[in-house]
């Protein structure tokens, strides 16, 4: 049978000489050492976690840039929308509209107002298409004007069949360069152009006017051009 040591457990040599009051409250700290430790870990564990589980930020949305178009394109989607708001509707006016993004060069912009008659309402009403994204533009696509009442002797309002508009802007502004129109965009080529379509009732011709300006009235130059055609019709100013 074995009998328990009898001898003496040694105490660490750092605490050889510490008494036993001390030894405790050393044990104490380290205890209360080791209590700390682990509830910082707890903590950082815990900080993890929720900026792991935290919601993505939302991402913002990308901004579109201009659509910047010729008259046809722009005049098609307003016709559609005229149609819907009367069956008769025809059109009497397509213009461009300036904004910041387009100068017109081109033939091409952000804006376009189609201005339309339904003789069995005896009003009209505007449609403008917009691709814009400059402040004060109108919203994206097409936007209803409101109503006003017609009278078909107006000149300013002849309605003309839409199988009319066979040219576009871009060949108006071709054939408008060469009758002057290069001359006044390389001594201003900041000059906007700007693009009106109607019908003339004197020679019962759809007529693009092709203003080398940002308005008819004190524009560098206005030359006529025959939207069926494309014909150079005259200089008007």
């Amino acid at each position: 049978m074995k009998t328990a040591s009898l001898a003496r457990t040694e105490p660490a040599s750092g605490e050889a000489g510490m008494s036993g009051t001390a030894l405790f409250h050393k044990s104490l700290r380290r205890m209360r050492c080791a209590a700390w430790l682990l509830a910082l870990g707890v903590m950082l564990a815990m900080g993890n976690a929720c900026s792991d589980n935290k919601p993505a930020a939302p991402e913002k949305p990308e901004v579109k840039p201009p659509d910047v178009i010729g008259a046809r394109s722009a005049f098609q989607k307003a016709y559609v929308a005229a149609r819907g708001w009367n069956q008769d509707a025809q059109p009497y006016r397509i213009e461009s509209v300036a904004t910041s993004e387009a100068n017109g060069h081109d033939g091409k912009w952000s804006v376009w107002r189609s201005s339309f008659a339904s003789p069995s309402a005896r009003s009209v009403k505007t449609f403008t298409w917009s691709g814009s994204n400059a402040d004060g533009a109108p919203p994206r696509g097409v936007n209803p004007g409101v109503e006003d009442s017609y009278s078909p002797s107006n000149a300013s309002t002849q309605v003309f069949d839409a199988q009319f508009l066979q040219k576009d802007s871009e060949q108006a502004l071709d054939t408008a360069k060469k009758h002057g129109g290069d001359k006044v965009l390389t001594e201003a080529p900041d000059t906007p152009v700007m693009y009106v379509c109607d019908w003339n009732h004197n020679t019962n011709q759809l007529v693009w006017h092709v203003i080398f300006g940002p308005a008819r009235e004190g524009a560098k130059l206005v030359v006529l051009v025959d939207a069926s055609s494309g014909q150079f019709i005259r200089v008007e100013k």
